[in-house]
Order: C-alpha cells, then sequence, then structure tokens
C-alpha cells in the first residue's frame, strides 16, 4: 500500500512537471488574456477538473509555470565546486545562456511577465536573482557579502537579463564574447564596489 502511494505521488508529481512545460509553452506563444482554462485542458489532453486538482485557477498555473521557469534557471547555473572560482563563473555563464537558447521563450516570459507588474511574479524572479547573488558571493572569496557588493551583483545580474534578451533577438555577439563581456562587466562592477568599501573603512579609520 505503500509503495503504491509512492507510486502515485512520482506519477502526480511527473504530471504536474509536463503541465508546466506545457504552460511555458503556452504562456510564451500567447498573452494571458489570450489562453483559457479550456485551452489549457485540451492543450494537455486532460479535464478541466484535472487541472484544477494541480492548480487552482488559470493565474495560479501561470504564477507556478513562471516559478518553474525560475527554479530551473537557478538550478541549470549551479556549476560543479571543483572548478576555480572564475572557471566556475564562466561555466554558469554557459550555463545561463544554454538555458537562454533552449528556452528562449519562456526566458522573455519569466522577465517580461504576461500579467503586468504582478506582486507575486515579481517576487519569483527576485527570488532567482537573489538565489544567484548568494551563490556568487559563496563561490568569490574576494567579494564581501555588503551592501555595496550586493547591490553591484543585483545591477550586473540586469545587465546580464538585458543583454541574453537582446541576444536571442539579435545575435549580435558571438556566445564566447557575450561571455566575456559579462566577466569584465562583474568584475568591473564588484571592484567599483569593493573600492567605495575600501575608501568608507580608510575614511572610517581616519576618524
Amino acid at each position: 500500500m505503500a509503495r503504491a502511494r509512492k507510486n502515485a505521488s512520482k506519477a502526480g508529481d511527473r504530471r504536474r512537471e509536463q503541465l508546466l512545460e506545457l504552460g511555458l509553452r503556452l504562456f510564451s506563444d500567447r498573452s494571458f488574456a489570450d489562453i483559457s482554462i479550456d485551452d489549457i485542458a485540451a492543450a494537455a489532453g486532460i479535464s478541466r477538473g484535472l487541472l484544477y486538482h494541480y492548480f487552482r485557477s488559470k493565474r495560479g498555473f501561470y504564477t507556478e509555470s513562471v516559478r518553474y521557469a525560475a527554479d530551473q534557471l537557478v538550478a541549470s547555473t549551479d556549476t560543479p565546486a571543483t572548478l576555480e572560482p572564475e572557471a566556475r563563473m564562466r561555466a554558469g555563464l554557459a550555463a545561463y545562456l544554454d538555458y537562454v537558447e533552449r528556452y528562449a521563450a519562456a526566458y522573455a516570459l519569466l522577465l517580461r511577465g504576461g500579467l503586468g507588474v504582478d506582486p507575486e511574479v515579481a517576487a519569483i524572479l527576485e527570488g532567482a536573482r537573489e538565489a544567484i547573488v548568494a551563490r556568487i558571493v559563496r563561490e568569490a572569496p574576494e567579494l564581501e557579502a555588503s551592501p555595496p557588493v550586493h547591490a553591484a551583483l543585483r545591477g550586473w545580474i540586469h545587465l546580464v537579463e538585458g543583454m541574453s534578451l537582446d541576444w536571442i533577438e539579435r545575435r549580435e555577439l558571438p556566445r564566447e564574447r557575450l561571455i566575456e563581456v559579462f566577466m569584465a562587466a562583474l568584475w568591473s562592477i564588484a571592484e567599483a564596489a569593493l573600492g567605495d568599501l575600501a575608501l568608507a573603512g580608510a575614511a572610517s579609520a581616519r576618524t
């Protein structure tokens, strides 16, 4: 009996994940307002009742699709801890661009949204950014976990997001060159933030 329940739970989890993958495709191709619950159920080949079993509403389905996209992005950029910090950062950026290329429409959905300025969707995206910032600080011991560095890294992430969106639409830079631009921007921004910390420390020492 316990094994049957466990197998049923795994099957339910797989079904839910399949529905979220479908959500990424549907909401990437059409706006939130243009898709009905009936459209989603028909595309999934299930009844409305079963869809409501997994998600409480169309908005809930959309929100969980965005959360799934954010979780996948964060997970995909978690690179091996055995790499040196700079090599690990480059590997993370390469994985980031892999995700951007593979899920281009979903990536645009994640960043641009389909519900305007929605607090829950915005919180999901902010959570993904914060997870990436925390990882960078852990992986780069020369960076201090301080407000200036945190602000600098958040600014860098916004730069990466904007340039990645531009890249998948225009392809004006080779992939390898784009990674170099990201790396150069990261260290320039971080050094500026660390410089501010050093100046603040020197001023404090003089007083």
